[in-house]
């Protein structure tokens, strides 16, 4: 059996390693992948990014099942091409995908079928949008409305913020999308309080199997300080995830999610990603969905799964997840991201990497997961913006944390930037 993973990244990489298991497999193409997957046994990398060339490749390598990790692929349709020719591949359609290339598609979803999330207003052009951030004030929130590689969303404290955010987000008056563009749109929010976890679940259509909560990092500096970004690392469990929680959001958002896919004609397959934000009050509302598993909460959420991953996933696509369970290592995992230099605003590339410990030097409680890496003459180099992902396992959150920031220690690239306070929120206090 050969399974093939698309994507480049952490979450690629995690998902790679974790099929790896699988009895009875052959291989696990990764396809671009990176100097990670290269490196990882029972891994092979194949330098395809084209859609048709994808599907050519998995139906000339007799491919059991494609899993796809980054939205790019997804928003574009690779799982309706794929389908269309008859290969089993796991994820949204394009139409479904909308749930996350379409910020605007997302909200006006949810404001249909009554799911919880912050009120919001559409905007395409600059005057009305300006006008309106005057009239709600500050704190806000602007999105962008196309996908944005987690990166197109402003937490605006005051209203100059939001202005600017606008002003780089929109075209000015009198400028037009080049031919065969889309219309640039924002989403502007309230700004809501209380706290961030990642609710991911897989969905069959119809049936949903929920995977272990977990809770990211996205601003870059300690303290949760300094702009946004794709995710600085995560945990998992996520304490602010209890029990009445968990219920709260599957009956309030998951499942009236999936049924009202499924009513509009879309039925939803695949990673769903609920970004929840709970109230003191213990409300729980909606403020983002991803149409896949996140990262880096990929990396520690697939480092607990005891189950075997394609059993699950094999189940998904057969529209029986009805069927199966997912168990989970009890301890808690933590993942601290290694971003590039001028992360998240230009990321250098190129710098060498040293340190990074040997795939058989990782014990079954930590793993280096790579995130943007590129082999060059023989070396591991910097590709992006979030390098590395150091993922660790412990009896709690402080074991946890020593165990990865020891790993870190004896990683090297010029201009490395990381967060020295990953797990802080389930720390005691």
């Amino acid at each position: 059996m050969k399974l093939l993973v698309i994507g480049s990244g952490g979450r690629e990489h995690a998902l790679a390693w974790c099929l790896a298991k699988t009895p009875g497999l052959q291989k696990v193409f990764v396809a671009p992948g990176n100097a990670g997957t290269a490196a990882e046994r029972g891994l092979e990398n194949v330098a395809i990014t084209d859609l048709d060339a994808l599907a050519d490749f998995a139906e000339e390598e007799k491919v059991s099942l494609t899993i796809v990790g980054p939205e790019a692929p997804l928003a574009a349709g690779i799982v309706n091409l794929f389908r269309a020719r008859g290969l089993k591949i796991f994820g949204p359609s394009k139409e479904a995908a909308q749930l996350e290339s379409s910020k605007d598609f997302a909200k006006r979803f949810m404001s249909r079928h009554g799911i919880p999330t912050a009120r919001f207003a559409s905007f395409s052009e600059r005057a009305s949008a300006h006008a309106y951030v005057d009239q709600q004030g500050a704190p806000i929130v602007i999105k962008a409305d196309g996908l944005a590689a987690g990166k197109g969303v402003v937490v605006a404290m005051t209203v100059d913020e939001a202005h600017a955010a606008l002003d780089r987000m929109l075209p000015a008056e009198g400028q037009h999308a080049p031919q065969g563009s889309r219309q640039a749109q924002v989403v502007i929010e309230e700004f809501l309080e209380g706290e961030e976890a990642s609710f991911i679940v897989m969905v069959d259509g119809k049936e949903v199997l929920p995977l272990a909560s977990s809770q990211d990092h996205k601003r870059i500096g300690d303290g949760d300080s300094g702009p946004n970004t794709g995710g600085m690392g995560a945990y998992s469990p996520a304490l602010v995830v209890t029990p009445e929680v968990h219920a709260k959001a599957m009956r309030e958002i998951i499942l009236p999610t999936v049924r009202g896919m499924a009513a509009e004609g879309m039925p939803y397959t695949g990673f769903l990603y609920a970004g929840l934000m709970i109230g003191k009050d213990g409300s729980v509302k909606t403020v983002e969905f991803n149409c896949r598993l996140g990262d880096p909460e990929a990396q520690p959420i697939l480092m607990r799964l005891k189950s075997d991953l394609f059993t699950l996933l094999d189940h998904a696509v057969a529209g029986k997840l009805d069927q199966v369970e997912a168990s989970w290592d009890r301890r808690v995992a933590l993942g601290v991201v290694l971003a590039a230099a001028n992360y998240p605003a230009t990321p250098r590339t190129g710098d060498v990497i040293s340190g990074l410990p040997k795939a058989s030097e990782d014990s079954h409680d930590s793993h280096v997961f790579h995130g943007a890496t590129s082999e060059r003459d023989g070396q591991t180099v910097t590709a992006g913006g979030r390098v590395l992902c150091v993922t660790a396992l412990g009896d709690n959150v402080k074991q946890t944390q020593k165990r990865a920031y020891n790993l870190i220690i004896g990683i090297h690239f010029d201009g490395m930037q990381y967060r020295h306070d990953i797990g802080h929120r389930a720390m005691p206090r």
